[in-house]
């Protein structure tokens, strides 16, 4: 009975049956940097700073169905006219997306992809802020869907339409 289980899930793989599958090979830092340009008097000043941050995803494949997408978090703090810190993380991971559709995938690189590698990008970006002597900066979650929508938007009006790789916030 097993036997013929899993001739029937072999012969509906080869009739192309297969289900589509999106896979985390892997995930890492790919660049990280944080600049306290006016340490020690920065961090002994007691307003908060304000601050502003910039996503970007990048997406491009890599070989077979392996992708590699970047998660590009940037944050800028200041108070008044001076930079308190810059933080600049890249955080990418190896997808495998396999059984996707062209118009399928596209959508998946740029919102489902780094929408599993955000949790982990915001905890290193938080780390390496409190690690620079400020508090941890916790970042909200992002909608990458709005995200992606505004770009398509901004490609279709500079274009007429098209499929762009990165988005930006």
């Amino acid at each position: 009975m097993a036997d013929e289980t899993s001739e029937a899930a072999a012969e509906q793989q080869h009739a192309g049956g297969t289900q589509p599958q999106l896979l985390i090979r892997t995930q890492y830092v790919k660049d990280l940097s944080f600049e306290n340009p006016r340490a020690p008097a920065s961090l002994r000043e007691g307003a908060a700073p304000q601050i502003e941050l910039s996503v970007s995803v990048n997406g491009k494949p890599i070989e077979g169905d392996d992708h590699e997408i970047e998660l590009i978090l940037t944050a800028s703090a200041k108070r008044g006219d001076e930079v308190a810190f810059v933080a600049e993380l890249t955080y990418a991971g190896i997808f495998h997306l396999s059984g996707f559709t062209p118009e399928q995938l596209h959508p998946l690189v740029m919102i489902e992809c780094p929408r599993h590698l955000f949790p982990f990008a915001r905890r290193v970006l938080a780390d390496c802020t409190r690690d620079g002597g400020f508090p941890p900066l916790m970042l909200d979650p992002i909608d990458f869907l709005a995200l992606y929508r505004r770009s398509q938007d901004a490609v279709a009006t500079e274009t007429g339409g098209g499929n762009g790789q990165q988005n930006n916030a």
